[in-house]
């Protein structure tokens, strides 16, 4: 059904269409399922620049050969806790998924595990990876470089990307810790949205093509977003930049190609990925108990006037999250439009809208 021009269609047949769209670009159906489900959760969490609306994008990577569909995805162990991985320009979730798992096995044993990733492609909402170790008991943290899209400090031509920083620790009773941030105010995929539909941005978001700052979609677009907290979050940029790219032969410093615009090869993003047990130090049952103690403190700290409630970093979108999960994924008729599009193309049937906005399989 249609609410105030906006669709509601349920997560799970959602997911299927989106995976035979992926299946019949050559992947493999439990790669396709993957990607998938990655996107879809995107939107199941409110974070729709990372959703199904990008769905185009990869499809169009993969008709280009820029990504290949079954990637011969190679491991070094470097150290007893350490594995360098190549992912053989895979398309990122694949190879996001094989390196945190990787991460996780080693950490089993050793308590950490590293892996560093080279050859990868953009690989959607970090917290993706973050949620997979956190269900599995580990917290993680996971760092990826991107195509050029903020300055360094100071300058007004894109360098860095937008390097998202994600970090999952596994709560007690009371929830879990989910953070996930790019080091720019906003996620550039947001400004190619509001470029796409002609709509503004707030103030302070970005500069255009000449390093002045505008409130337009497509001149940010075509220029730069800026980082938040100034230089703060344009040396974190850089530290990621670093530890994702120069460290682990990946591309950096400008060269990871844009995964909307840059289809004369492959991207070579790096990844980063850091899973321990977060009981390390203290055992499993006193984690839970002081985790529980931290967030009653947190949650009965006095509110500022207008807050209802402090939440925990992720809790806005695991809320979010179950709710869609019952009523159905809001998605907006241009990002519906463009599924279409992609179905056709590839042969696959979209799901009607739910009719009662329940997320029917």
């Amino acid at each position: 059904m249609t609410q105030a021009g906006v669709v509601i269609v349920g997560h799970l047949p959602l997911t299927a269409s989106v995976a035979a769209i992926y299946q019949h670009y050559g992947l493999p159906p439990a790669d396709a399922r993957l990607v998938a489900d990655g996107l879809v959760r995107a939107d199941l969490r409110g974070v729709w620049s990372h959703g199904v609306a990008r769905v185009s994008m990869y499809a169009e990577r993969l008709r280009r050969g820029l990504i290949e569909p079954v990637p011969a995805i190679g491991l070094e162990r470097l150290a007893p806790a350490v594995v360098h991985m190549d992912g053989a320009n895979g398309i990122g979730f694949v190879v996001a998924t094989r390196a945190i798992d990787a991460a996780i096995e080693i950490a089993e044993e050793a308590g950490v595990g590293v892996v560093g990733v080279r050859q990868s492609g953009h690989y959607g909402m970090a917290a993706n990876y973050v949620l997979r170790a956190i269900e599995r008991g580990f917290s993680s943290f996971v760092f990826t470089n991107a195509s050029p899209a903020m300055p360094p400090f100071g300058g007004r031509v894109p360098m860095l990307g937008t390097n998202p920083y994600a970090v999952g620790i596994p709560g007690g009773s009371r929830g879990d810790v989910v953070i996930d941030m790019a080091c720019t105010v906003t996620a550039r995929g947001k400004l190619k949205f509001a470029a796409q539909r002609g709509e503004a941005i707030p103030e302070g978001y970005a500069l255009d093509d000449h390093g002045r700052p505008t409130t337009d979609g497509a001149a940010a677009f075509r220029g730069t977003v800026l980082p938040f907290g100034g230089h703060k979050g344009a040396a974190l940029a850089l530290q990621l930049d670093i530890m994702c790219g120069l460290m682990t032969g990946a591309a950096f410093g400008g060269e990871v190609r844009n995964p909307f615009t840059g289809l004369d090869g492959p991207q070579d993003v790096g990844h980063f990925f850091l899973a321990m047990r977060p009981d390390l130090f203290l055992g499993r049952t006193a984690w839970r108990e002081r985790m529980d103690a931290l967030v009653e403190r947190l949650k009965s700290t006095p509110r500022a006037e207008g807050v209802e409630e402090v939440m925990l970093p992720g809790e806005i979108e695991a809320n979010t999250e179950a709710e869609r999960r019952e009523r159905g994924v809001p998605l907006s008729p241009d990002v519906w439009a463009d599924l279409g599009r992609e179905a056709e193309r590839a042969g696959v049937k979209l799901p009607e809208p739910a009719a009662d906005g329940r997320s029917h399989p």
